[in-house]
């Protein structure tokens, strides 16, 4: 199988106070599940990535069950089961790639929106990544219909317009791709996520090299 490289005033203001720390923890875990997804994905050769990612999707599982109503947890873990699935290829990578489908439509009921549009972005990736039927769920029109959805949300997203633009080399379009991969360049920066865009840019320049700058 192929795949590439979530009353009393006094008591109000307590509960909007307990909301609000709750939502900067679960930003601080995520921002740094992201973290070490880039030292495993961008820093660590391919060979050794697979045992590293159980442990980080079971960190973004707890995330999600912790906030039950939030969708950017369950985008990691849709994202994390993807990378898992690419790391370990062939026939066996299946299952992992139906638990990132099946989270990426959950957070997508949960808030379309969140991440730059990440639950659709995710969707995308993975039906245009996966193989198709027989061996897997694959299918293109679904992975257009799904970046369709994403760039319409963020039409200015790093991550998708990378994604469109490769997407678009598989279909053979390599002027189409062109214009997503440099859109994607001139993405603004992500604060905080700086070692992300920096790793993205370089598969953004190698994806260019194959359609020509």
């Amino acid at each position: 199988m192929k795949f590439k490289t979530a009353m009393a005033l006094g008591a109000l203001l307590a509960s909007f106070s307990a909301g609000s720390a709750l939502a900067d923890e679960m930003t601080s875990q995520i921002s740094d599940l992201g973290h070490e997804w880039v030292k495993v994905y961008y820093q660590t050769a391919e060979s050794k990535q697979e045992p590293l990612y159980p442990p980080l999707i079971a960190k973004a599982d707890a995330i999600a069950k912790a906030n039950p109503t939030k969708a950017e947890p369950l985008i990691w873990e849709a994202i994390l089961l993807s990378c898992y699935a690419g790391a370990k290829g062939g026939l066996g990578a299946l299952d992992a790639a139906k638990q990132a489908r099946d989270v990426a439509l959950a957070a997508v009921k949960l808030d379309d929106k969140a991440l730059d549009a990440g639950a659709y972005t995710s969707l995308g990736v993975l039906y245009y990544r996966v193989p198709g039927w027989p061996l897997g769920f694959g299918n293109d029109k679904k992975a257009r219909e799904y970046l369709d959805k994403a760039i319409a949300i963020a039409p200015a997203s790093l991550d998708v317009n990378y994604f469109y633009g490769d997407f678009m080399i598989e279909q053979g379009d390599k002027k189409k791709a062109r214009d997503f991969l440099q859109k994607a360049l001139q993405a603004a920066p992500r604060p905080g996520r700086e070692d992300a865009d920096a790793g993205r840019k370089i598969e953004i320049q190698n994806d260019l090299a194959k359609v020509g700058s």
